[in-house]
């Protein structure tokens, strides 16, 4: 969830500066300060268990992949990315990079709307991005746009394999909703459990 706090323009200048000595995280939209909340336990469990999977994959590889805490610089915007990879950062400053070649981000009510339009619209216009990843939390569905394709979107669910061709890793849906808690989990896993009839 975010809310905007600052009604005047911004300069991306003073925006970077302010956020150094922020207790909370803020994106600049528009030339608008939005303050980010906190997120939920199955948000984190998402996002955790895809960095956990990109990082062990990427280990002995030039890319790397960052946590919520690493800026992207998106046009005349930054957001914070859930988890985004990058493979070859020509960006200069050491809290933001403008070069991911893939970005993750986990829905929920309150951010649904500005990662599917305003996040969206921004990412796709980056040079460097191969892949977008929307990935919901209260139920199971993964959905992949990529470059290669034209941007269309690909719909991922339990007892698929997601192919992120970007970094060439294949993951089941069901490792990145590992200890999630939602109803499709919670009957995913009593089928899983129970013996057949």
């Amino acid at each position: 969830m975010s809310a905007v706090i600052n009604k005047d323009a911004i300069s991306a200048k003073k925006y970077l500066q302010n956020e150094l000595s922020s207790n909370i995280k803020h994106e600049l939209i528009a030339g608008q300060i939005e303050a980010m909340a906190g997120a939920s336990k199955n948000h984190e469990r998402i996002a955790g268990n895809i960095y956990a999977e990109f990082n062990h994959h990427l280990k002995n590889s030039p890319c790397e992949p960052f946590a919520s805490d690493i800026k992207v610089k998106a046009g005349g915007n930054f957001f914070y990315p859930d988890v985004m990879v990058v493979c070859d950062d020509k960006t200069e400053d050491k809290h933001y990079t403008e070069y991911p070649v893939i970005i993750i981000e986990v829905l929920s009510q309150s951010t649904y709307q500005k990662d599917r339009t305003t996040k969206r619209f921004s990412y796709l216009n980056l040079p460097s991005l191969l892949e977008y990843v929307l990935v919901e939390q209260d139920f199971v569905d993964i959905e992949v746009l990529r470059k290669q394709d034209d941007w269309k979107s690909r719909h991922y669910f339990l007892g698929d394999i997601v192919t992120f061709d970007s970094i060439q890793l294949s993951l089941a849906v069901e490792e990145i909703y590992h200890r999630v808690q939602n109803q499709d989990m919670v009957d995913f896993m009593n089928k899983k459990t129970s013996p057949e009839i």
